[in-house]
């Protein structure tokens, strides 16, 4: 574990429009992959210019999203940054007590969704490139529960702590320098009621 509050719950609304956008949410999650990155360096991965990828840097940093970082090389024009958190949660509870913050809350998550789609789209598209073992390791599944809420949060809190103690030795591996064959892998989960 890096010491930094895991998973900072956004109930800001400025905070969330922040994170909020389609460029913002690619250098966040460029910036939590990376742990730490410079402008350029995160400029490079979205093929954006570097001078827009340092305003939305600065945005995110405002809000308490992205702080700096001790510098990674000698150049000491380079700003290094890194996330202020291990992760952050949102919650509807936060912003469902005035219509423009449970709309703000809405378009964010419809925002993520469409990048956790892009990037599973992305991940079927170059599957030949994985290889057997990545293929035969990746999942893709639905399950159809009958539970009620405190069930199915119950079951929420319990994913959560599974894939956070996955993180964790994940992250422990790396920083001991056991880097052969881990790659970057994202777990995404969506559990909600519906009626057919």
């Amino acid at each position: 574990m890096t010491g930094k509050e895991r998973d900072r719950r956004i109930t800001d609304l400025g905070m969330l429009k922040a994170l909020a956008h389609p460029l913002r949410m690619k250098l966040y999650r460029g910036l939590t992959i990376a742990r730490v990155a410079t402008a350029s360096q995160l400029a490079e991965q979205v093929d954006e210019a570097v001078s827009l990828v340092s305003y939305h840097l600065r945005k995110l940093a405002e809000h308490g999203l992205i702080e700096e970082a001790e510098p990674q090389s000698g150049d000491g024009r380079e700003r290094w940054w890194q996330p202020a958190s291990d992760g952050v949660s949102i919650r509807d509870e936060d912003f469902r007590d005035a219509p423009e913050k449970a709309a703000a809350h809405t378009a964010a998550s419809r925002l993520f969704f469409e990048q956790r789609a892009d990037m599973y789209r992305r991940f079927l598209d170059e599957r030949t490139h994985w290889g057997k073992e990545w293929n035969a390791a990746a999942e893709s599944s639905e399950a159809v529960l009958r539970l009620t809420a405190a069930e199915l949060a119950e079951l929420n809190k319990e994913m959560l702590a599974l894939v956070s103690r996955y993180d964790e030795q994940g992250r422990a591996a790396d920083t001991a320098g056991d880097t052969e064959g881990r790659e970057t892998v994202a777990v995404h989960t969506y559990a909600f009621p519906f009626r057919a």
